[in-house]
């Protein structure tokens, strides 16, 4: 794998808090590594509890999110928004992540169709925790996305 060049914060559309990634680790044509730290300050964190298993399915589609954002970058273009479309076969060995927990985050691209990326996913410390396949979009128009669901693209830019 090759190093990244550029923090996480540069390769999602995300914002604060909600990037949920620590950093990309490496990357290949097909692939990317990040890996991410359970903190007290992750918006999903409960006390006493840590982070639900579930949101893994976030923390993957981050990844899968940082993947495209690299493409951008390395092309010179910028990072665009994305979707999940979809999960399939998700799978936990434990229900919660707690506090301090270091992860490591894979992304897989095993088909790609324009707009449209599927990628196999796992997380794991030592051992795989968590595994799933996810569909994601990315349009190449958001505007026309976001109107055809009677929401106006403008008001985006004012927040």
């Amino acid at each position: 794998m090759e190093p990244c060049p550029y923090p996480i914060v540069d390769l999602l559309p995300h914002a604060g808090r909600m990037v949920l990634l620590d950093r990309v680790n490496g990357y290949t044509d097909t692939a990317i590594e990040a890996d991410l730290c359970v903190r007290r300050d992750n918006p999903f964190f409960e006390r006493e509890r840590g982070v639900a298993a579930h949101i893994a399915i976030e923390w993957m589609a981050q990844a899968c999110g940082a993947f495209v954002g690299l493409e951008a970058k390395r092309r010179g273009l910028p990072v665009r928004v994305g979707f999940l479309l979809g999960t399939r076969s998700f799978k936990a060995s434990r229900p919660w992540f707690p506090e301090n927990t270091q992860l490591v985050v894979r992304a897989e691209l095993v088909f790609r169709d324009g707009e449209t990326g599927v990628f196999d996913c796992t997380l794991r410390d030592t051992e795989t925790l968590a595994l799933a396949q996810l569909t994601l979009h990315q349009p190449s128009d958001l505007a026309a996305v976001l109107a055809s669901q009677g929401i106006d693209a403008t008001m985006l830019d004012r927040q």
